[in-house]
């Protein structure tokens, strides 16, 4: 990396949080390295450019916030780069850290509504790094609940004996009380959740995905810098959690992986503010799905698993299956078929144990007969148990309502991909046509891309006249 001619002075402010921190040089320049990757930075320092910084040399771009950073996880308070010595500069596109307090939360997921107004295309520049999943997991996982989250209202004081109390300190990241947020807000939120949700199934997550980060930007915002109670605190952060998380579903669907991945993360932190354990178990199966999707199956597995143990086996059946449902997913991926076998039975007992009546949350209530069918459908097609696969994809399509477009267009190509592995070349090309057709309708990356993933499968078949009308009808409709 280039940097800055030497200064004169050396750097005793770095010197003394690596002594506090128990930092050799290298094993500074490692973890600057490894927190690089997971904001996609290939960076490549070493012991000798920790002495360069020592010495009073300023790194350039992003790494003083970087450096700052990994003191900050180390030492467990928040540091900058100035308190480092270092040059102040501009931060690494945010979103990846787990933030310590719900003030720092809302900046963090501010930061990222307001940055999120670029073409699709530059989106899908920012970078999605597995290496990015592990932390915010581990924190929400054993972190401590937040135990105030209300603002704009003193908590109630309790004067020690004989000592005078002293008044609060507003930090830095904390505003001048705003509105005061009520019931009514909140019904609102989640009212546009409902909608935005029915877009994003029906036509796809790029259809009014701009709108909906636009409206947290201009009506969410200003509710969480507001002014709130302890128990509408923690309403008002729940519902923001989950517009959150949707925003970054629908970034996903679009394949812009690494902002779908900062609010994940956002999403998870925000849940946390809320208390609202089981739905940030909820979060974290979003991100195995989508790690499942990108083909990592590994660190699918293992945020499912940690899903599980946050949510605890007090969770209701529904939640239980879902869970167990989405770790099989990871299993499939990396072809594991014992631990994937297991994993949907799990489900399926956990889903059949599950009464009618029972509370269920309303995040999980999709999950049903259809859903679990469709999950294992999935499954069976990755393992390549072809019959299967082809059994529970046809039940899935069965039973799932027209208003679940995109999941029943999923759910055909995987019927297709079946009937291909079964050699019944003709039934697989004319369902694959008709989700092409249905993929043409709707603003979604991962539409198309399981009608191109269909077609990879299709390359044995190249000279076929059915694999000929088939692509003469897809060119037609995608282009």
């Amino acid at each position: 990396m280039t940097e800055r001619p030497a200064q004169r002075t050396p750097n005793r402010q770095l010197a003394a949080l690596i002594a506090e921190a128990g930092f050799s040089n290298a094993g500074l320049a490692r973890r600057v390295d490894q927190l690089g990757l997971e904001h996609g930075l290939d960076l490549r320092y070493d012991k000798t450019s920790v002495t360069r910084w020592l010495r009073g040399q300023q790194p350039r771009g992003t790494t003083p916030a970087l450096i700052a950073e990994v003191f900050t996880r180390r030492l467990g308070r928040r540091l900058t780069a100035q308190d480092l010595g270092l040059d102040a500069c501009a931060p690494v596109y945010a979103g990846l850290e787990f933030a310590g307090s719900p003030e720092e939360a809302v900046d963090i997921v501010s930061g990222l509504w307001r940055k999120d107004s670029g073409s699709h295309a530059e989106l899908r520049k920012i970078a999605f790094t597995p290496a990015g999943l592990v932390v915010p997991s581990r924190d929400w996982l054993i972190g401590k609940p937040d135990e105030r989250v209300a603002r704009g209202e003193q908590p109630p004081r309790v004067p020690a004996q004989g000592r005078a109390t002293v008044p609060r300190q507003r930090s830095q990241t904390e505003r001048a009380p705003g509105q005061r947020v009520t019931g009514g807000d909140i019904a609102a939120l989640r009212s546009v959740g409902e909608l935005f949700r029915s877009l994003d199934d029906r036509y796809g997550g790029g259809h009014a995905r701009q709108a909906l980060v636009r409206y947290l930007e201009h009506e969410c915002e200003p509710m969480l810098r507001g002014t709130y109670g302890e128990q509408t605190g923690r309403r008002l952060f729940a519902a923001a959690a989950d517009l959150t998380r949707l925003a970054g579903w629908t970034s996903y669907d679009i394949a812009a992986h690494g902002l779908a991945q900062r609010y994940f993360v956002q999403a998870l932190r925000l849940s946390q503010a809320a208390g609202d354990r089981a739905y940030g178990a909820y979060v974290l199966i979003t991100m195995s799905r989508q790690a499942v999707y990108l083909g990592h199956g590994r660190e699918a597995v293992q945020l499912a698993r940690v899903a599980q143990q946050g949510a605890g086996s007090n969770a209701p059946p529904t939640v239980q299956a879902l869970l167990h449902a989405v770790e099989a997913r990871g299993h499939g991926v990396l072809g594991e078929v014992r631990a994937c076998t297991a994993s949907l039975v799990r489900a399926e007992r956990a889903l059949e144990t599950a009464k009618q009546g029972d509370e269920v949350p309303y995040w999980a209530r999709f999950f049903d007969e259809a859903q679990l069918a469709d999950e294992f459908g999935h499954c069976h097609r990755d393992l390549q148990q072809y019959r299967a696969a082809a059994q529970h994809a046809e039940r899935a399509l069965q039973l799932r309502p027209a208003a679940h477009a995109r999941s029943r267009l999923f759910c055909r190509i995987v019927l297709a991909s079946a009937r291909l592995g079964l050699g019944e070349l003709d039934q697989a090309c004319r369902l694959a046509a008709e989700a092409a057709g249905q993929a043409a309708e709707m603003r979604s990356v991962r539409a198309v891309e399981y009608v191109r993933d269909f077609e990879r499968r299709l390359e044995p078949y190249k000279d076929a006249a059915a694999v000929r009308t088939y692509r003469d009808k897809v060119a037609a409709a995608l282009g």
